[in-house]
């Protein structure tokens, strides 16, 4: 097969195992090797071989992970960070300006909304936060002619609300907005929010991309080459690249997300079953549940309905805590995305930033990153976590 019909023709598992690399010329190697050089010999002055110069700018093993994930997520281009957060704000920084405005979610990931309410305002960029759910909340968020992105996770992190990619895109692209989502909890074989009309994909590669806990990274996908030249030059001129090493490990992960996935769905679905039974569950909530006020539209722009399940508890925040300490084959943990299964408390963990704000989620709210292990033994931890 040619790069182009890897990238162009060939089905999900395909691409993410060939996409990006074509065995090397000289040694016949499957795999991207390892470049960790910092510099590049030049064939006389500015004769640049392939390109390289210095490894801020490229280096072939993080050009490897960029193809690939821009062709899982069928953009033009792909950028690879050092983390997700780096990942934002380079992107912020080739889009806006100071005195201009942004909508994000009203349940954002605490680290997206520390970003913008703590950095990115300082810096002179105003944000409004919007239920991705509510196409009408965020029309009305929209400040015309300073609105400059429209931001959306979904599923949401961590109350798994859905927002409509298609009818968001039509409301930001109006104003003359952009619309970016942030499909880390989906992931790329979950969902392709550019072929809906998204105009940049935001990964935390930490998460589902990496996929087994061992490294910290963050990607865009971009469907317009010219957006593409802003974020070549600042991912350059700002400098937070994701390292030679971290791009082997990252590009490594993404050669299993399909296989990871499937397994992710199939044992999150057996714990939403096990949850929506028991005596100590007030609420399970999960896109893939009908009574899920996203169920609709997340079957329509999905394919499954993902690992990230969360729920609440009938004692309140105290329970809550007590089934998070308790657990012992869910490790208690911040992140999510990897092989292992994870537990931890939004409001005292990963979302502490938004405490005493709009943002704030229900203290008795336990949320799961569920992994890929036995079942069976996923639900009798929880069953005697929640006893």
């Amino acid at each position: 097969m040619t790069e182009q019909q890897h990238t162009g023709k060939s089905g999900f598992e395909t691409r993410a195992i060939h996409a990006g690399y074509e065995p090397d010329q000289m040694t016949g190697a499957v795999i991207p090797p390892i470049y960790a050089t910092s510099t590049y010999k030049q064939d006389g002055v500015g004769g640049l071989r392939g390109g390289y110069e210095y490894s801020r700018s490229a280096n072939p093993t993080r050009t490897a992970l960029e193809g690939a994930i821009a062709a899982l997520e069928e953009g033009e281009r792909g950028f690879a960070f050092a983390s997700g957060l780096a990942a934002e704000d380079t992107l912020v920084r080739a889009v806006c300006r100071p005195g201009d405005h942004a909508v994000i979610p009203d349940d954002a990931y605490g680290g997206t909304y520390r970003l913008f309410d703590k950095v990115e305002k300082v810096w002179g960029l105003e944000h409004s936060p919007a239920p991705v759910s509510d196409v009408d909340a965020v029309r009305a968020a929209i400040r015309p002619g300073e609105t400059k992105l429209v931001w959306v996770e979904t599923p949401t992190n961590p109350l798994l609300n859905i927002g409509d990619i298609e009818a968001l895109a039509a409301v930001a692209h109006d104003a003359g907005a952009l619309l970016v989502v942030d499909n880390t909890f989906a992931s790329p074989y979950l969902q392709q929010p550019l072929t809906l009309g998204a105009d940049v994909v935001l990964h935390s590669t930490t998460k589902y991309c990496g996929g087994h806990s061992d490294v910290v990274g963050g990607a865009l996908v971009v469907r317009d080459l010219e957006l593409a030249e802003k974020v070549t030059f600042h991912q350059n001129a700002m400098g937070a690249v994701a390292g030679p090493f971290d791009s082997f490990l990252t590009h490594r992960g993404l050669k299993t997300l399909g296989v990871r996935m499937d397994r992710h769905c199939d044992n999150a679905e057996k714990i939403v079953e096990f949850l929506a039974g028991h005596p100590s569950v007030d609420q399970v909530i999960y896109p893939g549940l009908e009574e899920h006020p996203g169920h609709a539209v997340a079957a329509k722009q999905m394919k499954r309905f993902g690992g990230m399940v969360s729920f609440r508890v009938s004692g309140g925040e105290s329970q809550a805590l007590a089934v998070c300490e308790k657990a012992e084959v869910f490790t208690l943990g911040e992140s999510l995305g990897g092989v292992e299964s994870l537990i931890e408390h939004p409001g005292r963990m990963t979302h502490a930033s938004v405490a005493g704000t709009d943002l704030e989620v229900p203290a008795d709210l336990v949320r799961l990153s569920v992994g890929i292990e036995t079942a069976e033994d996923l639900i009798a931890d929880l069953d005697r976590a929640l006893s």
